[in-house]
């Protein structure tokens, strides 16, 4: 069986509603000690891929400030630690697209950067839609929202365009789902 790492005292460095960051002091499993950092997220994260029958998609692009430059992605959010994931997704495509959806398929539970974060994620598709009106947080004031072809969602993987992780797995999954 291999080493398992040991903590020996940990202490709470920053804490707000969304994640807190925690400082470790540890043994590595070589028995070196260390300090290891952890980012504890409140919220897990929720990507839904809306696809319509003739395999259209729609991407939200926002400036993000931790990069500081604009990203599109598919619609995601926060689904806060025990609530329902599937209504989390639910309320998340609507607030972003404007969209319903009838039929939904969960594809994926993952973790986000498990060497610096204990974030779960989860995608989901999103197919039966329906078009309404889109409910903005302050926080989406700058989200424009594009319908695309999978296949142009796809080119934009390819070429740079779409480098969110969260993204890039919930496309790449829907299209080997629809094998295209």
């Amino acid at each position: 069986m291999a080493k398992q790492w040991q903590k020996i005292s940990g202490k709470v460095v920053y804490d707000n509603r969304w994640i807190r960051v925690e400082e470790h002091q540890v043994i590595n499993p070589a028995g070196g000690h260390g300090i290891y950092g952890k980012v504890h997220f409140k919220n897990k994260a929720i990507g839904i891929v809306p696809l319509d029958q003739d395999n259209y998609t729609w991407l939200v692009g926002q400036n993000r400030y931790t990069l500081n430059e604009w990203s599109w992605e598919i619609p995601e959010g926060g689904s806060p630690l025990g609530t329902d994931i599937l209504q989390s997704a639910q309320r998340e495509l609507k607030e972003e697209t404007g969209l319903e959806a009838k039929l939904w398929t969960k594809l994926i539970r993952f973790h986000t950067s498990n060497s610096v974060t204990d974030e779960e994620g989860h995608i989901f598709l999103a197919e039966d839609l329906t078009q309404g009106n889109n409910e903005l947080e302050e926080t989406e004031a700058d989200l424009q929202v594009k319908k695309v072809h999978l296949a142009e969602a796809l080119q934009m993987i390819n070429d740079g365009t779409i480098t969110d992780s969260m993204s890039v797995a919930g496309l790449l999954l829907v299209a080997r789902l629809k094998k295209l």
